[in-house]
């Protein structure tokens, strides 16, 4: 978030300043699918968000080759004919051409992803979807800032006051001046955030992941499995009813609220997700059975044993929980805002929101 306000305000003609509390960004920015995710996004500002996203996406990994931007949409197979009644519901929306959605036989799907050769009665096929690399994506587009001129980095700081117009002063008792002033803190949602903006609608939510060893072939899509249906608006329908009715989740997806979502990295991994926990204190280990849930789901679609894991991890990111909002933007004192909660539209959505900050501050 705060990296695309940044570059959103070069791009503009102006200076930035940008103060990292760690050597570099550690949270959800890092520990994510990199995916940029359309496809389950509520009708309305949502996915219009989503969907001018995708378009910056895709003009600035055009720029910034390191990113590693992919147009390569995604395929959600289902099994039996409530999953395939989702799909269809989805079909049926005003805006299905927008998401570029389209219904494939398994052989159509096999087309588009050969490595899918397990047991599938149809996939729904998302055109707009597509990928980055979360652990370069950062660093490539903060090198191409600093190769600007009009961007400084600094790190290991934390902006502990605001302390005037478009001014605050960070931990080690430095004033930082500007035109405008933008906090990105991410799931940090106490502190200097309580302090300036009381208590706002955000929560935390932490999820489970991991990566595995090179698949040995491509994966040419990001794949999901139906029950991402019961987690994104977009397939809300009294066809979903009807499944969530029929057909209950896996005790231990519905357990850790999951759903399956995967996409290959450029060395080959699979990132393979997720959970959610809203509970607070979260735990501070992981749990093997959402992994051993995922292993079967992903092992079901490919017809293989999924490769060894060599990552496993957990992330907290901070969600709006009005769902009227893609993000909550706040100013929080002259000349300086406070934007954070975009929930797991983050790496989707971020490019687009900054770009509306920069709209409505007029930048």
């Amino acid at each position: 978030m705060g990296t695309m306000h940044a570059w959103h305000a070069v791009e503009r003609g102006h200076e930035v300043v940008h103060i990292e509390r760690e050597a570099e960004a550690r949270g959800a920015s890092l520990r994510n699918f990199g995916q940029i995710w359309v496809s389950g996004r509520a009708g309305g500002e949502e996915l219009d968000t989503a969907l001018r996203a995708r378009e910056l996406w895709e003009g600035i990994g055009a720029r910034v080759p390191g990113l590693g931007f992919r147009a390569i949409g995604s395929l959600t197979p289902v099994r039996d004919d409530l999953e395939l009644a989702v799909a269809e519901a989805a079909l049926a929306r005003p805006d299905a051409a927008a998401r570029g959605y389209k219904l494939l036989t398994p052989d159509e799907a096999r087309a588009v992803n050969p490595a899918l050769r397990g047991a599938f009665e149809a996939a729904l096929w998302c055109e707009r979807d597509a990928a980055v690399e979360p652990r370069l994506a950062q660093l490539a587009l903060r090198e191409a800032l600093l190769a600007t001129g009009k961007y400084t980095f600094l790190p290991n700081r934390e902006v502990r006051d605001v302390v005037g117009d478009s001014a605050v002063r960070d931990d080690r008792g430095e004033t930082h001046t500007g035109d405008a002033v933008v906090l990105c803190t991410g799931a940090w949602l106490s502190g200097l955030v309580r302090e300036v903006a009381g208590e706002i609608p955000v929560r935390r939510v932490r999820l489970q992941m991991m990566q595995t060893e090179p698949l040995g072939e491509p994966l040419t899509t990001s794949v999901a499995d139906a029950d991402s249906f019961r987690y994104y608006p977009a397939y809300a329908s009294p066809a979903l009813d009807a499944l969530n009715d029929g057909r209950p989740q896996d005790p231990t997806a519905a357990a850790h609220k999951m759903q399956l979502l995967m996409v290959q990295r450029l060395d080959g991994g699979l990132t393979i997700g997720d959970t959610h926990e809203y509970e607070h204190p979260f735990a501070f280990d992981t749990l093997e059975d959402p992994y051993e849930h995922l292993t079967r789901v992903v092992e079901s679609f490919l017809g293989r044993p999924l490769p060894k894991i060599r990552r496993r991890w957990a992330g907290v990111y901070a969600q709006c929980v009005d769902t009227s909002r893609v993000v909550h933007r706040q100013r929080v004192a002259d000349g300086v805002w406070l934007v954070t909660g975009p929930g797991g539209r983050g790496m989707t959505c971020s490019p687009a929101i900054a770009e509306t900050t920069a709209n409505e501050l007029g930048w």
